[in-house]
């Protein structure tokens, strides 16, 4: 080896050992300073994070001013994944960003694009300078959602006011992203067309003679300082924003995709301008230049981005969409008068006016009139839902026959459509964990890529065949511009913007990226009963008269004998009547006996309604009843028997209804593999009933709501993957339990609070959508993925050389730069495919197979013929032992529960309770 060839391959390996320590070598971190217990830095966004290591302290709100200097898309938005925070950063611009930081440790922060990074360092208070002992943080949030934004154009960093009261959340910053999006694309198209105007003239004469060997070419074209002359506006000009941009990146000590085209053109140009300017220093056989090359690779990859820019303008359609849905005036009662004002001066308890065919300008409750109203944007439910005094109403929904006036109860940032729009954008900030191996890549993929320019240029300048030289730096050339991490760093985001935004867009809330991808590996899904199979109240569902009465004429007279209970049963037999539109007249005389039912006098006739007891004890037979009465029983319902004038009349039905759609629900899910369970805390006989209705397999009966979570653990022990969905506040634990939790939308704020997934609507088919979309989803993922591996994979070693030694294949710095512009743009147009994805249709009704359930007895309840003392207890009548689940009757006494082995001994308790001893039997 001749002493300039140790001498090219010494400096390799010094440059290589430079680069390391430059991009990975310990990096100075800022602490954030003190004041009036608010620990504030100012980060400059400008190519990359300025600073890009924050230190703040554990427990005191944090204030990030984003000083963004620039314009473009890739930094137009930052994202705080641990802290729930997606950001806008208007162009030219400080934005402050407020959180709590509540647990140590380092927390990452990057772009939209995920391509600039920067580091928070949660340190204890010891870590901050001056002390920084935790103080309160009354303007936070404790869930570290970004509470205040404030934009000042001027670059100064002055507070001005929040979002007004009245102000849907976001709609701001949406629009100027849109705007600044649209500058973008204005100015990178002028410069794609300057580019490629100066450039055609160039690659025309290059390929005709080269390729061609085309000899008449003029010499004014194949002239070295006329093509100096034509490409060199291109290369300052428009490639502006990749230099910009990839000197940034550099100078931050981190590096990206216009990085790599800046040192590769770079390369290109400056030994092309030497070979014009200085062509004697140079051996004859290497005097070429590659102004082309530089002129095509510049245009093609500014293209690219033009055409990614559009691409990627449909992934955050949904939260444009959601932003439009709100009208921007609404008509309200004022001093008597009707008025039509702006949406952001609405005020709660304004009376709002609502006409045929109008939005709904802000969420509240119907004072008045009656009207069918299409909720279909925000629950994603095609059927309207009629609404009438006392009813809630939702924001932006459409009102479709009738006129009704509401109260308004919420407005601005606090109705359901802002916050579906603020759960969104949190989704849409968070990292799935399929993203991290991406992350790791990526940030090692430009100084690897560097490093292998490097190296590949020493190997051929070696070994290369002549000139050696030229070979070698072509080859180098093409691997700094073909390597493409954009392809990694949106493979990821692009995918969880638009599926997230589906699932809003089809009433399905998703609380993060993890939920997102957690939920295609579900095999198990837990459903309470009570409110999420079935309505959650009871219905009147079967009148089943006997000797001689109709229908009608018993239930009108129930009817008027239970408007006088406050029992639900009673409500729910009311509302019945009412519904059939029958005449419901007084009854007096009214008399409750407890334990056994209600009698009154109707028009003159005794009516009774109550169990076998009440009827036993007024002396009439039940045998023409006991048969519909057993049979509504096995079907989980709640049988009641009626009697008018000293004869039998009939059965009465009443049971929590099935939602329409349960039972098509379940099907899809076990279509899809997943075994659904239901768990309930009602004995196994009703539970049975229910999970026949619905064609569930399993069930988990009389669970005591403090132990649901247990259930759910005892199920994730089995090694399956659980999903829960719940409606109550004894569900929440079940929910922040299970590997994904869903709440229905009409619940609890509690369930919904410790859920991942909010199923707006409240049917169980947003459940069978949100799986379809997660699997949906990570596919789309994974496809992403594939593509940029593949497409680095292959292409870096081809465009390093490595077919030429048994193909002699290479690759044009030209080719390179076409290849490069088209892997990011496969990603991104693959992820907008996600944007086709429609929701399966799930039937009101299905087919459901007549099988018995698998019924399990909770493990905090005493088991079938368990017959320990411990879980035993005693008939305070006859003084037998008997389990609970067994028990022929109890009943409630003094504020303990007594169990009886047989009616006789219940009605001898009942007739003289205070004759027989209850501490033996209480439970």
């Amino acid at each position: 080896m001749s002493g300039s060839e140790v001498l090219v391959v010494v400096g390799a390996v010094v440059l290589t050992g430079l680069l390391g320590w430059y991009f990975f070598g310990p990096k100075k971190s800022r602490h954030a300073e003190l004041g009036d217990g608010v620990q504030s830095i100012t980060v400059t966004v400008k190519g990359g994070y300025s600073p890009d290591v924050i230190q703040v302290a554990l427990g005191v709100p944090v204030r990030l001013l984003f000083d963004r200097q620039e314009s473009g898309d890739c930094s137009s938005r930052v994202v705080l994944p641990d802290f729930r925070i997606n950001q806008a950063l208007p162009a030219f611009a400080t934005t402050a960003v407020e959180f709590l930081p509540e647990h140590a440790g380092s927390h990452e922060f990057a772009c939209g694009m995920n391509m600039i990074r920067g580091r928070l360092e949660v340190v204890q208070g010891d870590g901050q300078p001056g002390g920084g002992a935790a103080v309160a943080a009354p303007a936070s949030r404790a869930d570290g959602a970004a509470e205040s934004v404030r934009t000042v154009s001027d670059g100064s960093t002055s507070e001005v006011a929040a979002d007004p009261p009245g102000a849907l959340a976001g709609a701001d910053t949406s629009e100027e992203e849109e705007r600044e999006r649209k500058a973008e694309i204005s100015d990178l198209t002028r410069r794609v067309v300057f580019g490629a105007v100066l450039t055609a003239p160039v690659l025309f004469a290059v390929m005709l003679v080269e390729i061609f060997g085309v000899t008449w070419m003029p010499g004014l074209l194949m002239n070295r300082w006329f093509q100096l002359v034509l490409i060199t506006p291109v290369m300052f000009y428009t490639g502006w924003p990749i230099h910009r941009t990839g000197w940034l990146a550099l100078s931050h000590r981190t590096a990206d995709m216009n990085s790599l085209i800046t040192l590769g053109t770079i390369a290109a140009y400056g030994y092309s301008a030497v070979v014009t300017f200085f062509p004697g220093v140079l051996p004859t056989s290497v005097r070429e230049v590659y102004y082309e090359a530089v002129g095509v690779i510049i245009t093609l990859i500014l293209l690219g981005r033009l055409f990614e820019t559009k691409a990627k303008a449909g992934t955050g359609e949904a939260i444009r969409t959601l932003i439009g849905l709100q009208p921007r005036t609404a008509r309200v009662i004022r001093d008597g008068q009707e008025v039509e004002v702006s949406i952001d001066d609405v005020v709660v308890a304004d009376v709002v006016v609502v006409r045929p065919g109008e939005k709904l300008p802000v969420d509240g409750q119907v004072v008045e009139g009656r009207s069918a109203v299409d909720e279909s944007m925000v629950t994603g439910e095609p059927i309207p839902v009629v609404k009438s005094p006392g009813d809630t109403v939702i924001g932006a929904t459409i009102n479709q026959t009738g006129s009704f006036r509401y109260e308004a109860t919420k407005i601005g940032a606090d109705t359901m459509l802002a916050q579906i729009i603020k759960l969104v954008r949190q989704a849409q900030g968070s990292k799935a964990p399929i993203q991290r191996l991406a992350d790791q890549v990526s940030s090692f993929f430009v100084p690897v890529v560097i490093g292998l320019a490097i190296w590949t240029f020493v190997v051929w300048a070696l070994l290369g065949p002549p000139p050696a030289f030229i070979f070698a730096l072509v080859a180098a050339v093409s691997v700094l511009v073909i390597a493409c991490p954009c392809a990694l760093g949106l493979a990821t985001p692009l995918s969880i913007t638009v599926g997230t935004g589906k699932g809003a867009a089809a009433g399905i809330l998703i609380r993060s990226a993890e939920a997102l991808e957690t939920a295609h590996k579900l095999d198990t899904i837990v459903l309470d009963k009570t409110g999420t199979i079935t309505e959650g109240t009871p219905a009147l569902t079967d009148v089943l008269p006997v000797n001689g009465f109709t229908a009608d004429e018993v239930l009108a007279l129930v009817a008027s004998v239970e408007a006088s209970s406050e029992h639900p049963l009673a409500t729910a037999i009311v509302a019945g009547a009412v519904q059939r539109e029958l005449t419901v007249p007084p009854a007096t005389a009214f008399d409750s006996i407890t334990g056994q039912g209600v009698r009154a006098l109707v028009g003159g006739r005794e009516v009774l309604v109550g169990n076998r007891r009440l009827l036993a004890a007024a002396g009439i037979e039940d045998d023409p009843l006991r048969a519909d009465s057993e049979r509504l029983a096995s079907d989980g319902k709640s049988p009641m028997l009626v009697a008018v004038d000293g004869r039998a009349a009939a059965v009465i039905g009443v049971a929590d209804t099935v939602k329409a759609g349960s039972a098509g629900a379940v099907a899809a899910l076990h279509d899809r593999g997943i075994e659904v369970v239901m768990m309930t805390g009602d004995n196994r006989m009703t539970a049975a009933a229910i999970a026949r209705q619905v064609g569930i397999r399993r069930v988990l009966a009389e669970v005591m709501p403090e132990h649901k979570a247990a259930e759910v653990r005892r199920l994730q022990a089995e090694g399956r993957v659980v999903g829960m969905v719940g409606d109550g506040i004894n569900d929440a634990p079940a929910l922040a339990q299970a590997d994904v939790g869903s709440a229905i939308g009409t619940g609890t704020d509690v369930a919904i609070e410790s859920s991942d997934l909010t199923l707006i609507s409240g049917a169980l088919s947003g459940l069978v959508t949100a799986i379809d979309l997660s699997r949906a989803t990570m596919r789309n993922i994974r496809q992403n993925l594939v593509f940029a591996f593949l497409y680095n994979g292959v292409g870096i070693p081809i465009a390093a050389g490595a077919l030429y030694p048994a193909f002699g294949v290479t690759l044009s710095p030209v080719i390179a730069a076409g290849a490069m512009a088209l892997s990011s743009l496969s990603v991104v147009a693959n992820a907008n495919r996600l944007r086709g994805f429609t929701p399966t249709v799930i039937p009101d009704h299905a087919q459901v197979e007549a099988t018995d359930p698998v019924v399990e007895i909770g493990r905090d309840q005493p088991k079938e013929n368990d017959m320990s003392d411990a879980k035993m207890v005693t008939d305070p009548v006859c003084g037998m032992k008997i389990n609970p689940a067994d028990a022929a009757s109890s009943t409630e006494h003094a504020g303990h529960t007594y169990y009886f082995c047989s009616e006789g001994c219940a009605q001898a308790y009942a007739a003289n309770p205070g004759a027989h001893t209850p501490a033996t039997s209480t439970t």
